[in-house]
């Protein structure tokens, strides 16, 4: 493979063609903050909270690290008084749905985010993706899905599937960033198993 050179916050990094510039970020010891990461799933791109600054030809423009494959003579910039506004943002918006979650709070404190600064719209769920994916990808059940789109968007086990799948498994409860899978399989098992 082809060794492709960029510069990440000011580090000259060595990647091979086809990583994502989370995954050259990741091989140099520098870190980027993911919630819908995960290494055994395909790159989803769906929380936002890697995004980073990429310089090339002197334009710049902001990309989510996680799907953005590595370019020759790309200068990246994880931390940028533009990328920690954004973050800040997000981590924001998903406290209103997930107050608090463990992860959000460690990173409220670290972009000094404000838990209250949107009105809680408490879902639990940041619709991540990770249980839905790694339940298809890995273990090719798909036993739990979304249900709806955009603002009505859900997660929701699969009650046919989920019922003889979901109690013998349950390894992606351990991926949810924010507890809600555990709550919804039990409330899902107390209303639709038999």
């Amino acid at each position: 493979m082809s060794e492709i050179l960029l510069q990440i916050d000011g580090k000259e990094v060595k990647a091979t063609a086809g990583m994502t510039l989370l995954e050259a970020a990741r091989s140099a010891g520098i870190s980027i903050p993911t919630l819908c990461h995960h290494e055994k799933l395909e790159p989803f791109g769906g929380c936002r909270l890697c995004i980073v600054e990429v310089e090339e030809r002197g334009w710049t423009r902001l990309v989510v690290s996680c799907v953005y494959p590595v370019g020759k003579n790309l200068i990246i910039r994880t931390r940028s008084e533009k990328v920690d506004r954004i973050r800040k943002m997000i981590i924001e918006l998903l406290m209103a749905h997930a107050p608090d979650a463990f992860e959000l709070l460690d990173l409220a404190q670290e972009y000094g985010a404000n838990r209250d600064r949107f009105e809680k719209e408490a879902s639990f769920c940041i619709h991540c993706g990770l249980c839905v994916r790694y339940c298809a990808e890995v273990k090719k059940k798909n036993a739990v899905g979304f249900v709806d789109r955009g603002i009505r968007k859900e997660i929701s086990f699969i009650p046919e599937i989920a019922s003889k799948e979901c109690n013998n498994c349950k390894e992606c409860f351990q991926l949810c960033p924010t507890s809600y899978l555990q709550a919804a399989f039990v409330l899902t098992q107390s209303l639709a198993f038999p």
